[in-house]
């Protein structure tokens, strides 16, 4: 059963008007400080370049102050009754927050769990290659995982794997702490291992340790070719001198 067609034009109303008046009120919230002549108020609190307080003043007063200086008026605090200006160069205010910015999402931490998977009965030489990726992932600051698994009648000897545990925890307490104890879930029993440094400490130590090695491998470098030219010049022929002719010789005998 349809509505009658005033009712309908009614409705197709209302939905439009309330389109336009959502568009109207709930458009784009800028976040843009606004700056000079888009500052629409009578009176601001200015705050000088260098932060001092300057006081109550006309926005007319505020704007000759900030030419005059040549900087910018900026609104740094719209909502204070009056709002809030300071003098400053606001191009140079914004290069210096976006690259805080991008120093910050550099220095970001996003912690990454890394997991390692070992049977209760592994032999040496399969502990220390799995200890060494472990150690590897906490000096690159990630938390690990490490997973025991048990398979038959090892389910039965959940000792097998807290020993092993505690025997990794203890090779690696150097670099990392256990976060989580050992606790048995299903045919596996697992344990996470938290580096001591952070992912940004962690970072830089292998940024210099990289330009260590780099160092040290020009100077070997350097080295090599200066042995290299000893050697070099060492195994060159000498040149003969020339003979000199004896003064005391009669140039009749020489002839």
């Amino acid at each position: 059963m349809g509505f009658p067609p005033h009712h309908r034009h009614s409705n197709a109303c209302v939905t439009t008007a309330h389109r336009h008046s959502s568009t109207a009120i709930g458009g784009p919230i800028s976040t843009e400080l606004r700056i000079n002549d888009r500052i629409r108020v009578n009176e601001v609190r200015l705050v000088g370049p260098n932060g001092e307080q300057v006081g109550i003043v006309r926005i007319d007063d505020a704007l000759r102050l900030a030419q005059e200086a040549d900087l910018d008026l900026v609104e740094v605090a719209p909502t204070a009754r009056p709002p809030v200006c300071r003098l400053m160069d606001y191009g140079k205010f914004k290069y210096e927050a976006a690259q805080k910015a991008r120093e910050s999402r550099r220095n970001q931490t996003n912690t990454v769990i890394k997991e390692m998977k070992l049977r209760p009965k592994i032999d040496q030489h399969d502990y220390d290659t799995k200890k060494g990726h472990v150690v590897r992932f906490l000096r690159s600051g990630d938390k690990v995982k490490i997973t025991i698994m048990f398979r038959g009648r090892e389910q039965h000897r959940p000792e097998l794997g807290f020993r092993l545990l505690q025997r990794l925890a203890a090779d690696v307490e150097d670099l990392g702490f256990v976060e989580s104890t050992p606790r048995q879930d299903g045919r596996n029993m697992t344990m996470v291992i938290g580096p001591l440094k952070k992912k940004s400490e962690a970072r830089a130590e292998v940024k210099a340790e990289k330009v260590k090695a780099a160092t040290v491998k020009a100077a070997e470098r350097e080295a090599d070719r200066e042995i290299d030219k000893a050697h070099r010049e060492a195994s060159e022929p000498t040149a003969k001198k020339p003979r000199r002719r004896s003064e005391n010789i009669d140039p009749d005998m020489e002839a």
